[in-house]
């Protein structure tokens, strides 16, 4: 468990960190970490202020020396340090310094420009627990409206009421947390105070009564938003194959870094048996390029090997593929390479968009150094431009070929005008654009009759 390793000029000491701690060894033989631990305690003193003038003077180099480009946009750069260097000497807190160095950050008028961090006083958290469920208030007691099961299949989710042996159903009433009664004038996460990924003991009820009822052993967890997010993707993706009879894949893509690599996969390839695919990238977070995905979902199909098997069904080439009409969902909250991955789609033409204009922040945010005390401000350093010679996307998002707007009241309704809409549209290409298995062909007949040969 060693996390770092410094050997002296003269070869002949290591020190090591293990676990936060720091060891000299000076022999070959194995230390002895109780002996061996320094005992480091260094101080320095900081003025705030001068430190806050030096961040903010930081700040302002970076946009000059990392930005994409050498104008900063055309912000007279040198005038705008000194209409807002002055506000420095009242700056009496350092999420004050994040506000002006923010404002600065904002004259460049560009996306991705985040300002965030730094030397702020640690607040003491109080880790809630949550039973990943939803309750409503009924007959004086808390009732369980849903429980949120993580879909079991997935190892990076746990649903504390959905795990074996948990014999919890909606419709329960929860009537204990840990010995204390709740009843409905109770907030129920005052008693799952501290109890993240503890293991506690609730008592649950078939009916709105303090009286019998089964205990058991749960372990909440400190946030639902797995549990909830994979619920939605769920969700929709069994709206989808209703509205579709069966005919639509849906996939949901979260980002375009390792988790929304992850979600294309994983939904995209084991649904090669449907006609056609409604891609969700709503809310996409971003992350890198995703011209994997674009190369995927581009692919041509160019030919079959039989299979002499009982289903009798051809392998199509290449293997895998979704080969009927594609359908992109967009909308305002995606951005980065949630901006891009539509582009390419539209670029490509493999299908129309349906939603609203993305976000409209595609630049690269890497190398820009950290402040002094850790904070930071990020300098975008690669602006995309597109195949014509012109600066694209940035500021302006991708805009749909068919504008859905969620309307509050249906969403409230339970319903997803972006997902239905997007469902009809490719239910229409698929009346045209449906694609079908070929037939083998009639096996092919190679052989010739050598010479002098007589057919008894």
């Amino acid at each position: 468990e060693i996390s770092e390793m410094v050997v002296s000029s003269d070869r002949k000491k290591i020190l090591l960190n293990q676990k936060g701690a720091w060891m000299l060894s000076a022999s070959e033989d194995k230390m002895d970490a109780s002996k061996d631990n320094l005992a480091i305690a260094i101080k320095i003193r900081i003025d705030p202020t001068e430190e806050y003038e030096q961040i903010f003077k930081e700040g302002w180099r970076f946009m000059r020396d990392f930005l994409y480009v050498d104008n900063a946009h055309g912000a007279p750069w040198d005038t705008i340090y000194e209409w807002y260097s002055p506000w420095i000497k009242h700056v009496r807190h350092r999420t004050d310094l994040n506000y002006v160095v923010d404002i600065l950050s904002g004259e460049i008028s560009i996306g991705h420009s985040f300002v965030y961090g730094g030397d702020l006083p640690k607040v003491d958290e109080v880790p809630i627990g949550l039973l990943g469920a939803d309750l409503t208030i009924e007959n004086g007691f808390y009732r369980i409206d849903k429980i949120y099961n993580g879909e079991n299949w997935n190892p990076d989710l746990y649903a504390p009421l959905a795990q074996p042996g948990i014999n919890v159903s909606e419709g329960d009433y929860i009537v204990a947390i840990n010995g204390k009664e709740l009843r409905s004038g109770t907030n129920p996460y005052q008693l799952l105070e501290h109890t993240a990924d503890r293991e506690i003991k609730i008592r649950v009820s078939k009916t709105p009564s303090t009286e019998g009822g089964k205990e058991m052993l749960i372990k909440p967890v400190q946030s639902e938003q797995g549990l909830r997010t994979y619920d939605w993707m769920e969700s929709n993706r069994r709206k989808v194959d209703e509205l579709s009879g069966g005919k639509l894949a849906y996939v949901y893509v979260p980002n375009t870094a390792g988790g929304g690599f992850t979600s294309f996969n994983r939904y995209y390839f084991s649904q090669q048996d449907k006609k056609g695919v409604i891609i969700d990238e709503r809310n996409n977070g971003g992350g890198s390029a995703a011209d994997y995905m674009i190369d995927v979902m581009s692919r041509e199909l160019f030919g079959y090997f039989n299979s002499r098997t009982e289903s009798n069904r051809p392998w199509t080439t290449p293997m895998a593929g979704i080969w009927g009409p594609k359908v992109m969902l967009i909308n305002e909250n995606a951005g980065s390479g949630g901006d891009l991955l539509p582009y390419m789609f539209h670029a490509k033409k493999i299908g129309p968009l349906v939603g609203t204009r993305t976000w409209g922040g595609l630049v690269g945010t890497w190398d820009t150094p950290n402040f002094v005390d850790g904070g930071r401000m990020v300098a975008p350093r690669g602006g995309f431009f597109d195949v014509d010679g012109n600066w694209a996307v940035e500021g302006e998002g991708i805009s749909p070929d068919i504008e859905v707007v969620q309307e509050p009241k249906l969403v409230l309704e339970g319903k997803d005008p972006q997902l239905e809409r997007g469902v009809q549209e490719a239910l229409r290409l698929l009346q045209t654009q449906e694609f079908q298995l070929k037939s083998e062909p009639a096996a092919p007949k190679k052989w010739k009759r050598p010479e002098g040969y007589e057919n008894d």
